[in-house]
């Protein structure tokens, strides 16, 4: 199954009070393996960044005033998108300015069907612990020592690791788990937490029969100098 990993740096935290999105990085994952497939592009805001926004990513006037508009890029975006699931770290923040910049150029939003949230994988997964990208990398190891600062497609790749560590590790790659699997798992972290619980199975019974005792009996019986007939510790 063909699934995109997308991280956006913008101006701010609101579309709905004027920010935008000025960078979008995106890698594609097959079978939750990436592909060396990503989609990566800057945006000209068409207003001053603030300077905490800057802090955080670097990305200054000066550099993004040449950069094209959103909007001369949507086609091409959303080419790339096509149909596939997206997956994001706090995914909602990051839905709400790209479906922002898609009705500001008169394009329809994305359904947030499509969205899994790496943030609801992990809070199933450790409710109560830290569930920033830099904490989680911390917690299974993924190495961010040339994060200096956010960058959409280098946080989209942190985060491609993180995905499949909370989808099932390593073991999807050997084929151990396929991709319902990993669907039933974003499924339910996206579900309210009074909503996950574990169907109750009744206990299947595992001692032998009488039957199957006797056949065994019967079958040992015709073993020579069985070891089971000597000790008498079979079947009794």
């Amino acid at each position: 199954m063909r699934e995109i990993i997308f991280d956006t740096e913008t101006t701010g935290f609101d579309p709905l009070t004027g920010d935008r999105m000025v960078e979008i990085g995106c890698i594609e994952m097959i079978g939750r393996v990436m592909t060396g497939v990503t989609y990566h592009a800057y945006f000209n805001p068409q207003r001053p960044m603030p300077a905490a926004a800057e802090q955080v990513h670097g990305l200054s006037d000066r550099f993004l005033s040449d950069k094209p508009l959103f909007a001369e890029k949507a086609d091409e975006l959303l080419a790339f998108l096509d149909d596939s699931p997206l997956v994001a770290h706090n995914a909602s923040f990051d839905f709400s300015f790209l479906n922002t910049e898609l009705q500001l150029c008169g394009q329809s939003p994305l359904d947030l069907g499509r969205m899994i949230d790496t943030v609801a994988l992990a809070r199933v997964k450790h409710p109560g612990a830290k569930l920033s990208l830099d904490a989680l990398c911390t917690r299974y190891g993924i190495d961010r020592s040339h994060r200096v600062k956010h960058g959409a497609l280098l946080d989209a790749e942190l985060l491609a690791h993180l995905y499949v560590e909370l989808t099932g590790g390593r073991q999807i790659g050997l084929g151990l788990v396929d991709d319902g699997g990993a669907d039933q798992v974003a499924t339910r972290a996206n579900a309210p937490q009074s909503e996950i619980s574990k169907p109750y199975r009744e206990p299947r019974p595992h001692s032998a029969s009488f039957e199957e005792l006797e056949r065994h009996r019967e079958f040992i019986s015709k073993i020579k100098d069985a070891l089971w007939l000597e000790t008498g510790s079979a079947l009794k």
